[in-house]
């Protein structure tokens, strides 16, 4: 039997109706509906009052998100967990709540509604619509800045594990995370790589939330305030950019890089985890985030291409891509 394609027609209609799928999501996050469904079934009556939302409008956006897999709705009109539901829970191991928050936060919603402008004149509307380039306005707004640190950290959290996995780190000494956040891509080397002494490298504001400590690992990472634009910790053998250079242009990467180059160990080596864009017209994950970085950051995903030339550039050389089971792959470099 034949699966029925979409038509062609319907495709377009679909994907412009997308965005109403985000916000329904969004708000059923927010709202904490998840969690609200560990007991079992319940009406969106009773959903509604749990929450402190209007009922009719609580069902409508759960009807919706029933229909794609989140939530399941039965004959009698309560709603159930799924197993994707389940990763909109609060505390739970791989929760995405966080990440789904962020995701759907402002700071990216808003610029994506004005991509016209951006593709029109090759820069984003953010600094129009905020006041101030993306990391200044998260630096100057205690609550954003909180959504999306956690959001990525919890973005993370599904894919550190895997991308850690597919890279041998067992022959380094020291490995230092630039911006490596909270440190759970960090803690994921740890503990593959029993010999490796860490350094979480990144603003105060952001260390403050390090897991190190509460995950046992402070005899074996320590934590380091700092700016990558200005410099980095020395004699590292290997220096993880995790995330990082997707967000700048290509000059501010060279920049970043450089930095790298001159602070590590003879036959050190720069680790930059990115999506890698292949060819062809495939789905990837890297092509969706690409566009969003367009619409909110100066950065962009790039290809092995792109990469090999910004390494050049810094005095290295790209060596390898090791590619992983996540979205994301490591691109590895040494001193050219």
């Amino acid at each position: 039997m034949t699966t029925p394609t979409v038509h062609p027609a319907q495709q377009i209609v679909d994907l412009g109706f997308g965005f109403i799928l985000s916000g329904a999501l969004s708000a059923a996050t927010e709202l904490g509906v998840a969690d609200h469904l560990v007991q079992g079934p319940r009406s969106a009556a009773s959903l509604a009052e749990a929450v402190g939302a209007d009922a009719q409008s609580l069902y409508r956006v759960l009807r919706l998100l029933a229909s794609v897999g989140v939530f399941s709705e039965d004959d009698s009109g309560r709603f159930a967990l799924t197993p994707a539901a389940e990763y909109l829970r609060k505390d739970v191991p791989g929760s995405l709540r966080s990440a789904v928050l962020m995701l759907t936060q402002r700071i990216f919603w808003a610029p994506t509604g004005e991509l016209v402008e951006t593709v029109r004149t090759g820069k984003n509307p953010f600094d129009r619509i905020f006041g101030k380039p993306f990391f200044d306005f998260l630096a100057s707004d205690a609550t954003q800045g909180a959504v999306f640190h956690r959001g990525m950290s919890s973005l993370s959290d599904m894919e550190n594990g895997p991308i850690a996995g597919s890279y041998d780190f067992t022959p380094l000494k020291r490995v230092v995370d630039v911006g490596g956040g909270h440190g759970g891509f960090l803690l994921e080397v740890l503990k593959a790589a029993p010999q490796v002494h860490g350094v979480l490298f990144d603003h105060r504001h952001v260390l403050a939330e390090a897991r190190i400590a509460q995950a046992g690992f402070s005899d074996r990472c320590e934590l380091a305030e700092g700016d990558f634009f200005e410099s980095v910790p020395a004699g590292a053998d290997a220096y993880v950019l995790k995330r990082i250079l997707h967000d700048w242009s290509d000059e501010v990467c060279v920049r970043i890089l450089r930095n790298c180059r001159e602070a590590m160990a003879k036959e050190g080596r720069v680790l930059v985890v990115d999506t890698v864009i292949p060819r062809g017209n495939a789905p990837h994950g890297g092509k969706v985030l690409d566009v969003m970085m367009m619409a909110s950051l100066p950065g962009r995903e790039r290809t092995e291409e792109e990469f090999g030339k910004l390494f050049a550039q810094a005095g290295l050389r790209l060596t390898r891509v090791v590619h992983t089971p996540a979205a994301l792959s490591i691109t590895e470099a040494v001193a050219a």
